[in-house]
């Protein structure tokens, strides 16, 4: 019996009352092994796929600035694409349903983006605050502006990620607790219902997974 809506995200555990939940963080490690195989397996295959297809669309946007810097977005997406996926089955906690994982990941990159960008080229910086044709007296209102709006990206990185999983989450939860009180008929509606929801809760995780990698990629495209 759930004390309340929110227990299903609760973090802690029964054993010696150790948060032990979070180690779900690091089942997508157990991934990595497929990729020594000398025969190719079709998830290899397709973990290949989508890498190629991501490399090539971070490079556009990136252009020749950063050279490598394309697999740590690629990373990124695989980190959050695989906590996100793992997290729909059965008593697997989804990490990234709380802003201590994706919070850390976008103020992580933000930073960095930050620091990079003020110490190598400062002058572009400043630049950036002002759009070009921007008339005199609204200049100071626009540094304003172009200053919050940078100052809560990742912000909106972490909550943008972390609402999508909680809404999918308790929406499936809450119809599932509806399913005691309904007879037969109404309970195969509702399954069916349920299997809706989970496709639609696996577009969710892959797109959630490949918004946060690419705004991470324009954000970092901008200090240069």
């Amino acid at each position: 019996m759930m004390s309340n809506l929110f227990s299903i995200f609760d973090p802690s555990t029964n054993l010696l009352n150790l948060s032990l939940n979070w180690m779900s963080t690091l089942i997508g490690l157990m991934f990595i092994p497929y990729s020594f195989w000398f025969i190719p397996n079709r998830q290899f295959i397709m973990w290949k796929f989508i890498s190629i297809k991501l490399h090539k669309e971070f490079k556009m946007l990136l252009g020749n600035k950063f050279n490598g810097s394309t697999f740590i977005f690629i990373s990124l997406f695989f980190f959050v694409f695989f906590n996100n996926f793992l997290g729909l089955f059965p008593y697997i906690f989804t990490s990234t349903s709380h802003l201590n994982i994706s919070l850390s990941l976008s103020l992580t990159m933000w930073l960095s983006f930050m620091i990079y960008g003020w110490i190598n080229n400062t002058q572009h910086m400043f630049i950036h605050m002002i759009p070009q044709g921007t008339p005199t007296i609204l200049m100071p209102f626009m540094v304003l502006i172009e200053t919050i709006s940078n100052i809560i990206r990742p912000g909106t990185l972490a909550v943008r990620l972390t609402a999508n999983m909680i809404a999918g989450h308790l929406l499936l939860t809450l119809l599932s607790n509806t399913g005691n009180q309904m007879s037969f008929y109404l309970l195969i509606i509702l399954i069916f219902m349920q299997i809706l929801l989970l496709i639609l809760e696996s577009a969710v995780a892959i797109i959630q997974a490949y918004v946060i990698s690419i705004l991470s990629t324009l954000y970092s495209s901008e200090v240069n």
